[in-house]
């Protein structure tokens, strides 16, 4: 395993710059992180392998959240025949900004026969927030992916909302250089959050998505949607791309909507029943 670690870089005016690029590969039978190159606070702990071949692993970014100014980007290579899921500790907050802009860029670059899990906790805007999240899924031939983003603009829990500030996000899933969805949000204050063309007044807004699905998977995840009555959500398939879609008044049921779909779909995707990250029980 070739690993580089670079030390923290030191708060400057400019924020916290941090990068941090893993290749996963299959060597002796399960998926390993073969290569890994940081700089600044953005790492993984030590992988876990609770299932046999597949990797889990876990990001951590030590500062507890985003302010403006801070840069931090994060690419995942995943090599043929290996199988990684990737998730976090906690949500990763931006928090008000004082004018500079704050970027996360995450690139997900998949070998033809590689399987990658995404499941990071949501991201939670804080009123006055400044940033621009990018996340680019790059899939060769017969990769896989199954994952989902969940965005909350301010802290429903508390009556806050996201009144200032502005928000640019965007997901990019791609195979083979062929784009297969791009979806482009972009939030600025109370018209962006109430409009008829906005989220209708719904703080958390959140996508799944998964491929290799058939008629039979989008039968399956409707089935499952329609314990979901009481908030908006929707289930779309797009020649073998799953794309689901849910607004909702706060993070917690549709983080638990998602992970059953994820246990309901799985075995069907990938021939794997679900193992829950021991992370989500903490």
């Amino acid at each position: 395993m070739i690993m580089q670690a670079i030390a923290p870089a030191p708060l400057a005016d400019s924020g916290w710059q941090a990068r941090l690029e893993l290749e996963i590969a299959l060597r002796h039978g399960r998926s390993r992180v073969v290569g890994k190159h940081q700089l600044g606070p953005l790492t993984i702990q030590r992988p876990f392998h609770p299932e046999g071949a597949p990797c889990h692993l876990y990001l951590l970014h030590p500062p507890g959240g985003v302010v403006g100014g801070d840069r931090l980007e994060l690419e995942i290579r995943v090599a043929g025949g290996a199988h990684v899921l990737v998730t976090a500790p906690g949500a990763t907050k931006f928090y008000r900004s004082a004018g500079p802009i704050g970027l996360q860029t995450q690139r997900l670059v998949l070998s033809a026969g590689g399987v990658l899990e995404w499941f990071p906790h949501e991201n939670i805007f804080f009123p006055g927030a400044s940033c621009r999240l990018s996340t680019e899924i790059a899939l060769s031939g017969d990769a896989r992916f199954i994952g989902w983003e969940i965005q909350c603009l301010g802290r429903p829990a508390i009556g806050e909302r996201f009144a200032e500030g502005q928000a640019e996000i965007a997901m990019t899933l791609s195979r083979d250089d062929r784009p297969l969805l791009t979806d482009r949000l972009r939030v600025a204050g109370t018209p962006s959050l109430d409009g008829s063309a906005g989220l209708r007044g719904f703080p958390v807004c959140a996508t799944f998505v998964a491929t290799g699905a058939r008629a039979e998977t989008l039968a399956a995840a409707r089935h499952r949607l329609s314990e979901a009555a009481a908030y908006p959500v929707g289930a779309t398939l797009i020649d073998d791309l799953l794309v689901i879609r849910a607004l909702a008044p706060e993070v917690e049921p549709v983080s638990r909507l998602f992970m059953r779909l994820w246990s309901d779909l799985r075995p069907g995707l990938l021939g794997l029943g679900a193992s829950i990250p021991r992370i989500w029980a903490t």
